[in-house]
């Protein structure tokens, strides 16, 4: 059974981190639904499955990255690392307060309906146009604002930063790109708070279903960025935004009304 879970929380996670529908968010389901062990599948575990993750950006992304290592003083690296100053400063400052509304859930029925909004609004954004070399140090600053934000449960981390790239002007493809070459830092960053928590706080964990879930979040991760590179040139975000809408309408639901798997509401 603990496989089993692993896989389901692997595959979930690989998938849900690249496609615009907050993986945290799928997580924290996931767990809820299936009454998953909080304990069991807890820090170590999210990390380990966010490293595989990252591994899959690498895969994806290894020519860009050895452009930007061999000519590190160029605008791209500016952009990217304007755009990671709001999440670095939210994980640092709010990491304990991000922790304590993972657990809860509480907010995660009003952050999907805000994924939802976000990703059909952004739609409507007019004159796409600007590659990742013709973004202004301004336009990296609002997407970074934006992946600050989205490290909220439920709110999509690749969805904000990708329709925050559109509504600065820049083109579906490039917009997605910088999307998912920001995340390398975000992600490796994440890790590196939760590996300091770990340590000060310890705790035992089984080896296999971490490997197992790792596994099953580097390939589905894979996948899932080859899948929205190629989606995403030919349609829009809108099926995304119809599912996590309707997603967030039935947490909300439930937290207002059955509590049956949600207990809290904005806790």
């Amino acid at each position: 059974m603990e496989i089993l879970q692993s896989i389901i929380l692997g595959l979930v996670q690989g998938l849900t981190e690249f496609l615009p529908v907050s993986s945290s968010g799928h997580l924290i389901l996931m767990k809820k639904l299936f009454g998953i062990d909080q304990e069991q599948f807890g820090l170590t575990f999210d990390i380990a499955l966010h490293f595989a993750t990252l591994i899959a950006v690498f895969i994806v992304f290894w020519p860009d990255i050895v452009a930007l290592i061999k000519k590190p003083i160029q605008k791209t690296t500016g952009l990217l690392i304007i755009a990671t100053i709001p999440a670095a400063l939210v994980g640092v400052f709010l990491d304990d307060y991000i922790e304590q509304i993972s657990q809860s859930g509480g907010f995660l029925g009003i952050a999907f309906i805000a994924t939802a909004a976000l990703l059909f609004f952004s739609q409507k954004a007019k004159k796409k146009d600007k590659t990742i070399e013709l973004m202004s140090y301004a336009d990296a600053a609002v997407v970074g604002v934006m992946q600050g934000v989205a490290v909220m449960p439920g709110i999509s981390r690749s969805g904000s930063t990708t329709c925050a790239g559109l509504i600065m002007g820049v083109e579906k493809e490039s917009s997605m790109r910088f999307a998912f070459l920001m995340s390398i830092p975000v992600i490796m960053g994440s890790a590196v708070l939760g590996v300091k928590d770990i340590i000060t706080e310890p705790a035992a964990f089984d080896v296999v279903p971490v490997v197992v879930g790792m596994i099953a979040a580097g390939v589905s991760g894979y996948f899932a960025v080859k899948f929205m590179l190629n989606f995403f040139k030919k349609r829009s975000l809108n099926v995304f935004a119809v599912y996590v809408g309707i997603l967030g309408v039935c947490i909300l639901v439930d937290q207002l009304f059955f509590q049956k798997f949600f207990t809290v509401f904005l806790v």
